[in-house]
């Protein structure tokens, strides 16, 4: 049973990642075989609207017709266990390249039909972890869960973790920051982001169990 990370940042040790690893080896601790892969280290586009997935009796039917980088990952992802999508928010939705990514996995699996029914071949625990330098009250709602509803329709569930208020940067003084308070932020690191990666943690070991309960 195989457990899918997805790094939808362009930081390969940042917030997201640091979750990412995080949630991993809670699922390795449940037994699971883990991979984590970073999205912008591949070459891809979004969705060119093709159709070809949609075309009753075509040899893509219910597939990506595109061959990139993407497609043996969403070949990988069509056989995995559980699946967990990572990403920071930048103005108010996921990066551009987790965008691309879920057009490529997503639209195969969802139909044209009365409530857009979707066709992937059985359920897959999945959740979206999220990281923002906004505030708990301040974090987009909408976008969030709109992107939380797809995947949901395809794959059945969809978990999320929010991970608020993040350090951006090591030293701030190096940056035109002024809005945040420095000192708050790294406090923050220090203090809350160790508990939102045993959040991650815990995440990912429910996952790799549910995976192996419905296996």
């Amino acid at each position: 049973m195989n457990v899918i990370a997805i790094n939808g940042s362009p930081r390969k040790k940042w917030n997201t990642a640091t979750l990412l690893t995080h949630a991993l080896e809670g699922a390795e601790e449940a037994g699971a075989k883990t991979e984590l892969v970073n999205l912008y280290d591949l070459d891809y586009k979004g969705c060119t609207s093709c159709f070809a997935c949609k075309k009753i009796g075509g040899k893509s039917y219910g597939q990506c017709a595109m061959k990139d980088d993407l497609t043996p990952l969403l070949k990988r992802i069509a056989g995995a266990g559980a699946l967990i999508l990572g990403t920071p928010i930048y103005f108010h939705a996921e990066t551009g390249e987790m965008r691309s990514f879920l057009e490529r996995l997503l639209f195969p699996y969802v139909t044209y039909t009365p409530g857009y029914k979707g066709i992937f071949p059985r359920p897959m625990p999945t959740a979206f972890v999220y990281a923002m330098n906004v505030s708990e009250e301040q974090k987009p709602e909408e976008p969030m869960a709109s992107t939380q509803g797809f995947v949901q329709r395809v794959f059945g569930s969809c978990e999320v973790l929010n991970c608020t208020d993040t350090l951006q940067f090591d030293d701030y003084s190096k940056y035109l920051a002024t809005v945040w308070d420095a000192a708050a932020k790294a406090k923050r690191r220090a203090e809350v982001f160790p508990q939102d990666c045993a959040r991650a943690r815990e995440l990912g070991a429910r996952l790799a169990r549910e995976a192996k309960a419905g296996a």
